[in-house]
């Protein structure tokens, strides 16, 4: 079905806007067409109310004119199958109605036909004996829903002469069917307006919302690519050009993978490569029988073998394919922090999916970094959210500002020296960044106040 749906959808992303207008555009004039016709009814049925007000104010001198015995006979010519029309010595409306319809109806009647008085009610329809259902005055106020709803007239009549004594009224009974109070039609027309313009509104949102969910995906997967994570991909379906952007994208992804994956492997060759002849040069300089000669010697090559060994390590833990398993959060920074003998504080516990070795490996890459800058370390570890969030601070004097992104480039490092008394070859946090990314968190350095380095990692967690 889905299939079958889908043959009618434009491929394109500009078709598929030409569709959404489209069907707005539809569905905006079917609705305006529903609201013309419901206000050309709502017309027709005024005009009919007031051709017959007209007709009343016509009659009314008329039957005055005539003799009283011939008001019968012209009321009952007068008389149509929508309205019954007699001349009787009593009104049919007891009691004027007051609701805005009545009222507005006996305004027009009385400004026409001068000082007779006018009555007008709308009731539910008559009873057998002229009385109406639901008019005030009447001992009947209930609603009767099988009659049908009328609008019944009464009109003084001026005597036709001084042999005219008894008092005469006009009495017009007019079906009244589908006519309502002004005001609610006037609410309905705005309810249904508002409708079609939620249902519009309505269709559109959801076009939309289709036609820009991959963009947003693919938004997403960029951000976690450009923060080194070279394992998202996005799923290549939507438009064409969505597909082409997300095939494109993949395929970007892989090939910067095996780009990194070669450069892995070239650092690891070339570090391994380096430390047979790093070696051998060492052994000959320690030969030397000159201090001032041997000494810087033996300092270089000492330096070319932190080089080489961090070179080893990086590509190691880059490449490494440990398997993925459910750790406690709070026993294993425990373990880590008991095996270094720094502070451990925990609010509440966490459990993640992650590699054990790979992710004690960059904790404890920033816990020794910790202990070699900042001499002192202290672990923390916090929910927030489905987030667990680890903190590693120190009480060193920091990293400038404009250099705190650029540490996580390999070789880069705090302070100038390569010797292994005060640190690696600058690729601790290179690795731990890494291998973060690989575990679909983020990991960000940041100034404390008034000294001090805030490690923090972010990692996707699931409950305890």
């Amino acid at each position: 079905m889905m299939k079958r749906a889908r043959r009618w959808i434009p491929d394109g992303l500009a078709g598929r806007f030409a569709l959404l207008l489209a069907i707005a555009l539809v569905a905006a004039n079917l609705v305006a067409a529903g609201l013309l016709s419901f206000e050309r009814q709502r017309l027709d049925r005024r005009s009919d109310e007031v051709r017959e007000v007209e007709r009343i104010i016509a009659l009314v001198p008329t039957m005055e004119a005539v003799d009283p015995a011939l008001r019968a006979r012209i009321a009952r010519d007068a008389s149509t199958r929508f309205a019954e029309v007699s001349v009787e010595t009593r009104p049919i409306v007891t009691v004027a109605q007051t609701d805005a319809r009545a009222v507005a109806i006996a305004g027009r009647l009385a400004g026409a036909l001068g000082d007779r008085e006018v009555r007008v009610a709308i009731a539910a329809g008559l009873h057998p004996d002229g009385r109406l259902h639901g008019a005030p005055g009447k001992e009947d106020g209930g609603d009767h829903p099988g009659g049908q709803q009328v609008i019944a007239i009464s009109v003084a009549l001026r005597p036709a002469g001084p042999a005219d004594a008894a008092h005469a009224w006009l009495n017009v009974v007019a079906a009244a069917a589908g006519i309502g109070d002004s005001r609610l039609q006037q609410d309905v027309f705005l309810i249904v307006l508002g409708l079609s313009l939620v249902a519009v509104l309505g269709v559109g949102m959801i076009f939309v919302r289709q036609l820009t969910r991959p963009l947003a995906t693919l938004a997403t997967a960029a951000r976690a690519a450009g923060r080194g994570d070279r394992t998202v991909r996005v799923p290549e379906d939507g438009a064409r050009e969505m597909r082409d952007a997300a095939s494109a994208f993949n395929g970007m992804q892989a090939q910067i993978a095996r780009f990194d994956a070669e450069r892995m492997r070239v650092l690891a060759a070339v570090g391994h490569d380096l430390r047979t002849p790093i070696t051998s040069l060492r052994i000959r300089a320690e030969l030397l029988d000159d201090p001032d000669l041997r000494d810087p010697m033996i300092r270089t090559l000492e330096e070319m073998a932190v080089m080489a060994d961090g070179l080893v390590s990086y590509a190691r833990d880059s490449r490494e394919a440990e398997e993925v398993q459910s750790i406690d959060l709070a026993a294993f920074l425990a373990r880590l922090c008991a095996d270094r003998g720094v502070p451990f504080r925990h609010g509440s516990g966490a459990r993640v999916q992650a590699r054990a070795v790979a992710l004690g490996r960059a904790v404890g890459n920033l816990v020794d970094n910790a202990l070699r800058y900042g001499r002192t370390a202290s672990v923390g570890l916090t929910a927030a959210g489905d987030e667990a969030v680890i903190t590693i601070d120190d009480q060193g004097p920091g990293i400038p500002p404009e250099r705190l992104d650029s540490m996580f480039e390999p070789f880069v490092r705090g302070e100038g020296s390569r010797s292994g008394d005060t640190g690696g070859a600058g690729l601790g946090l290179s690795i731990a960044r890494s291998i973060v990314l690989a575990h679909g968190g983020v990991l960000v350095l940041e100034n404390r106040h008034p000294t001090g380095l805030r490690a923090t990692i972010r990692l996707p967690s699931t409950r305890p």
